[in-house]
């Protein structure tokens, strides 16, 4: 099916980020959490656009346990709980800006169609995953 929504489970990879999660053991998810930030952040050259799908949904879980944070997506987002992931905002952050930093496969992607709505979402997430002014992130 592809993308069917411009949130961040709004697509197969995302969803299936979400299943891999809901599969991993409960000691191993803020690991894999981590490491689909990690990677995305490390990624120098062109980054592809599946890679990309799971960080913005791993931004998203991190950004739903912040203040103002949405609820992750109850039908394609993971069904197991999540172990406390605040102190992953900086990475996620990081994970984001690269996402919409050229050379960047789903930024070209929704930059062929209206991808107003989607960017509108990303900085969304970008301001629920920055701490107010005075608090610090946990560099994690």
């Amino acid at each position: 099916m592809g993308t069917w929504d411009i949130g961040p489970f709004g697509n197969d990879t995302a969803a299936d980020f979400g299943g891999d999660l809901d599969e991993a053991a409960v000691g191993e998810r803020e690991g894999v959490v981590r490491g689909t930030l990690t990677h995305v952040i490390d990624t120098v050259g062109y980054l592809e656009a599946p890679e990309s799908e799971r960080a913005v949904a791993a931004a998203a879980l991190v950004a739903a346990q912040c203040p103002g944070g949405e609820p992750s997506d109850p039908i394609y987002g993971p069904e197991e709980p999540l172990p406390d992931l605040t102190g992953l905002r900086d990475l996620a952050l990081q994970a984001l800006e690269r996402v919409v930093t050229e050379p960047s496969e789903l930024m070209e992607l929704w930059g062929e169609s209206d991808g107003g709505a989607w960017r509108a979402g990303i900085r969304r997430l970008e301001s629920v995953l920055t701490p107010p002014q005075g608090e610090h992130l946990n560099l994690a």
